[in-house]
């Protein structure tokens, strides 16, 4: 028995460049194989339950535009019904994975343990889904942005009643994830943040926030969970000013609570922007401190100045992205989250199957390119001669000195260094040989 929401449409097949059918995959070949593992298991990817089934449409300037059979998501009837079409989605797309914060899965009850109670009961509806299914879950986590009750953050929160309920909110998103067998558990602070200096004690709502996530970590342990915790860095919206705002802010963040053994981060391609950076260099960044645990994809506008989460559809940036991520091994537990959704026009069923086909060509041919640049060496030859002379005995050894042994050296072999070209024009000329 289907739903009938996607009636009519079959599973997404590849079918090569050439394929003319827009919901056929030309470029992901799930089992083609790249640098001698299958492309699935490369980009592991996910489907947000967020965007693709709890989101209506809305914009500040208008309400939904959407209109689904489990709209509104206001009881259980209509909780499971959407898990229901959102299987059957999986399906079609083939999806090795799916992500969900509990306000996606469940309605909105308004105590804590009628919400536990919806939440423990649609996890079990998802066991029994997930029994006749492929896909599985890359991460939960907890919506402590949405609801009133958060509107002055969730550990950050002035009111430790607050505080108190963000805990017991995460513990059983937690136990959740853990018996649906996730991969990862990830925290993202939407408003742990401040929207004003004013009303705001930065050393008390720090060692706040330090603290829980220390008791997240434990709480992982005391049960056994395997999957990693992630934090997703964020520099604004909804809050002014979020403590979590780029991978280095969350990297001091974790080395001064003594959690950078623990905790690990998942990125945001629309986050980075945001925070004036690019996806390459976050994910680059998190890998040479060995942080990488899991990306969010997605794009921004370039003309709008907020995280507008369309599907991915430069292959370019995508292709520096997975450079980076093969360069450090892979995605590990991690996987390739579609944080994307629909514009508000793209109304009909179709169009859901349509983004996410999109969005996953686009990653294979960014993937491919990043091997083929890999496999090809050119990138690697041009960094290791540019820091050739930092393998000599007496540069290395310029490391463990001090100034005035460098000073003497410098005055006694009359050192005049003359400049040399970082040939950066040479280098996107390469890159561009590939995508």
């Amino acid at each position: 028995m289907t739903t009938g929401f996607f009636d009519g449409l079959s599973p997404a097949r590849f079918q090569g460049p050439e394929a003319s059918d827009p919901l056929a995959f030309r470029f992901y070949d799930a089992d083609e194989t790249v640098m001698g593992k299958r492309m699935e298991d490369h980009l592991r990817f996910a489907v947000a339950y967020w965007h693709s089934f709890a989101w209506e449409g809305g914009d500040p300037f208008g309400g939904p535009t959407f209109e689904r059979p489990w709209h509104p998501q206001d009881d259980m009837g209509r909780a499971k019904m959407k898990a229901d079409v959102a299987f059957e989605m999986f399906d079609l797309l083939g999806a090795p994975f799916f992500c969900w914060h509990d306000a996606d899965l469940r309605p909105e009850q308004g105590s804590y343990a009628e919400n536990l109670a919806t939440l423990e009961e649609i996890t079990d509806y998802l066991g029994q889904k997930m029994e006749g299914s492929k896909t599985k879950l890359l991460w939960g986590t907890a919506n402590m942005f949405s609801h009133r009750r958060w509107m002055a953050g969730a550990s950050t929160n002035p009111d430790p009643e607050v505080f108190a309920y963000a805990a017991a909110t995460v513990k059983g998103c937690i136990d959740a994830t853990h018996k649906l067998k996730g991969q990862n558990y990830v925290l993202w602070g939407g408003r742990e943040g401040y929207e004003t200096l004013l009303n705001t004690d930065l050393v008390r709502e720090g060692e706040q926030m330090g603290r829980f996530l220390s008791m997240v970590v434990d709480y992982k342990h005391k049960i056994g969970f395997e999957g990693q915790i992630l934090v997703e860095p964020k520099p604004q919206e909804p809050s002014k000013h979020q403590y979590d705002f780029d991978v280095a802010t969350c990297l001091g963040f974790l080395r001064k609570w003594g959690l950078e053994k623990e905790v690990k981060l998942n990125i945001e391609q629309g986050h980075a922007i945001l925070a004036g950076h690019s996806f390459e260099h976050e994910i680059a960044l998190a890998a040479a401190e060995g942080m990488l645990g899991s990306i969010d994809m997605n794009r921004n506008d370039y003309q709008s100045g907020w995280d507008t989460d369309q599907f991915p559809n430069n292959v370019p940036e995508v292709a520096l992205a997975y450079y980076h991520i093969l360069k450090a091994g892979g995605l590990g537990q991690g996987g390739t989250n579609f944080d994307a959704k629909l514009r508000r026009q793209s109304i009909d069923p179709e169009d859901l199957i349509a983004a996410h086909v999109g969005g996953m060509d686009t990653c294979a041919r960014g993937l491919k390119a990043a091997a083929a640049m890999l496999e090809d060496g050119g990138l690697e030859d041009a960094l290791a001669e540019r820091y050739a002379g930092w393998d000599t005995p007496e540069a290395k050894g310029m490391l463990t000195s001090d100034l005035g042994a460098i000073q003497a050296r410098v005055l006694e072999q009359g050192t005049d260094p003359k400049p040399r070209s970082g040939r950066q024009e040479r280098l996107e000329n390469y890159v561009n040989r590939f995508v």
